[in-house]
């Protein structure tokens, strides 16, 4: 049923949380295959040890009673919670008390439970080991709380102490802003420190609605120097809260030293119980790779019990859990993924290709902006701070022009080759007016060539057709020569021809100069693709 250490973890901790325990020490002896869970909770006495905890099925919400006697809202549901604390163990040794009962508890030894189970011997039948007076004595100082000693872990304990702090503060936020509970790890404690590797590769936070209780997680990630940007996301179609958060890069989601990574997991009472819950819903974005976050969910711990037989997961088909799928789907997730293509491309990283908003070409024309300024951004590391604002600053306002720019020379070297092609294709002759002047244009190329004192070959094809620009090209390539009346190059190059120049000669054009290229190079467009038909 249990599939993982953590989730025997969190079955343990659970059980601290319900018991009104102020402090959890997990101990973990990789060498020794052992791990140790202690808590100063409430403890059990050896009636509640026989009929309460070792009773499967046994509940602590009696009587629709839902809070421990501290005040907490229980964890635990169905009893069946132990169980996982089996599965992972070949010996399992439990030690509690009362702060007014003696020490309690057995020992399971799983090679003997599974004797039993293969004869059929009954429950009742059934008597755990007893514990010995030397575990008695080691343990005798505990007032009151819970031990639990797990002996030769199955398929021993592989990951890094890092790793499993990690996860446990991730799998728990009632650790995180309780004072009143604290989770320690071979005597470290577990705090918003070991998020940090997460919170610093934070670049954009989503919050949705506001928590009635602080979230620390997520003020330490408004508080971080290193995030961009943040907007709110409300929604009063669910009582639901959270974050959601974006890292600049994929690979930063990666837990440390584990094949595990962070995601977008599900809370009901400050406890993880749906990991990756956007799997449920993937839109196959890009976006889906840079997030992470929690979404709490607390009207999922009702009367019902919405939880798998393995506590890992929500049952998918439950109707309330489908509905806050739906809000997700519908509410939540295509806000994030339009402001994050926005705010990525604001800050000179790629951002979403299938966000259709923004056309193509300009896109690319965006990224190529983006890649051809690198060299300019921080390429100075002496440069102070107002250095790099000023030429960050002057780096940002040509990018508007500059990808407009972009897209017209691209428009312009494919327009003029193509009519190049045709030409050559249709074997067109050239008159001796045009001649006259590629001749010039010869010479005037060679002259600056030899006051540079450049020998090499420059142009790739030397054909005459490449001294030749738009004007002269439409005279070859169109024979419409009604420019009164039909769409024709000749008409629309007068206009296209000033304008192509100014943008060949690095010019930041006016927003009238631009619109009417653009309205120019669509009319040239259509013209060119009429006559490539007869091709």
């Amino acid at each position: 049923m249990y599939r993982s250490l953590i989730t025997v973890l969190g079955e343990a901790i659970s059980n601290s949380w319900d018991a009104d325990a102020k402090n959890v020490h997990i101990y973990i002896d990789k060498d020794k295959s052992q791990l140790i869970i202690q808590d100063d909770g409430l403890g059990m006495t050896s009636d509640d040890f026989q009929n309460h905890f070792l009773k499967i099925g046994y509940s602590k919400r009696i009587n629709d009673n839902n809070k421990s006697q501290g005040g907490r809202p229980y964890i635990g549901r169905k009893g069946i919670g132990k169980l996982a604390l089996l599965s992972c163990a070949q010996k399992l040794t439990i030690i509690t008390r009362t702060s007014s009962s003696e020490i309690t508890g057995g020992i399971i030894d799983n090679s003997g439970l599974d004797k039993a189970i293969t004869n059929d011997v009954s429950s009742n039948d059934y008597d755990l080991d007893n514990l010995s007076e030397d575990v008695k004595i080691k343990w005798s100082s505990i007032t009151s709380g819970t031990v639990i000693i797990f002996e030769n872990i199955k398929d021993g304990i592989k990951n890094r102490i890092e790793y499993i702090q990690q996860l446990v503060a991730l799998y728990f936020r009632f650790s995180l802003f309780d004072p009143s509970f604290k989770i320690f790890i071979n005597d470290i404690e577990i705090l918003l420190n070991d998020l940090d590797p997460f919170i610093q590769k934070t670049q954009f936070l989503w919050t949705i609605n506001k928590r009635r209780s602080p979230d620390l997680f997520e003020k330490k990630i408004k508080d971080s120097e290193k995030l961009r940007k943040s907007a709110p996301l409300n929604t009063d179609k669910l009582d639901l809260s959270g974050f959601i958060a974006s890292v600049e890069k994929p690979s930063e989601l990666k837990i440390r030293s584990a094949d595990e990574k962070i995601t977008v997991d599900l809370y009901v009472n400050g406890r993880m119980r749906e990991k990756d819950i956007l799997r449920h819903i993937p839109t196959s974005r890009i976006v889906e790779n840079y997030l992470y976050g929690q979404i709490h969910f607390d009207c999922l711990d009702d009367k019902i019990d919405r939880f798998t037989s393995s506590r890992e997961g929500i049952v998918p088909e439950d109707l309330k859990f489908k509905e806050l799928l739906q809000i997700l789907k519908n509410d939540i997730l295509p806000k994030i993924i339009e402001n994050w293509d926005e705010w990525r491309r604001e800050i000179k990283e790629d951002g979403d290709p299938e966000n259709s908003n923004i056309p193509k070409k300009q896109r690319k024309a965006e990224e190529l902006y983006n890649a051809v300024t690198d060299d300019y951004v921080n390429f100075d590391k002496n440069a102070n701070d107002s250095q790099k604002k000023k030429i960050n600053s002057w780096i940002n306002d040509l990018k508007s022009d500059a990808v407009f720019n972009y897209e017209s020379y691209g428009e312009c070297f494919v327009a003029e080759n193509l009519l190049r092609k045709l030409i050559v294709d249709q074997k067109k002759p050239i008159p001796e007016p045009i001649k006259n002047k590629i001749s010039q244009w010869k010479d005037g190329f060679e002259k600056k060539k030899q006051k540079a004192n450049l020998s090499i070959q420059i142009q790739e094809n030397k054909s005459d057709l490449f001294y030749c620009g738009m004007d002269d090209l439409t005279l070859l390539a169109d024979d419409e020569c009604d420019k009164q009346v039909k769409s024709t190059l000749r008409r629309d190059c007068i206009e296209y021809t000033p304008l192509r120049d100014a943008v060949a000669h690095t010019s930041r054009l006016t927003e009238v100069a631009k619109r009417r290229l653009s309205s120019c190079f669509e009319n040239i467009k259509a013209r060119i693709q009429q006559i490539l038909k007869s091709v």
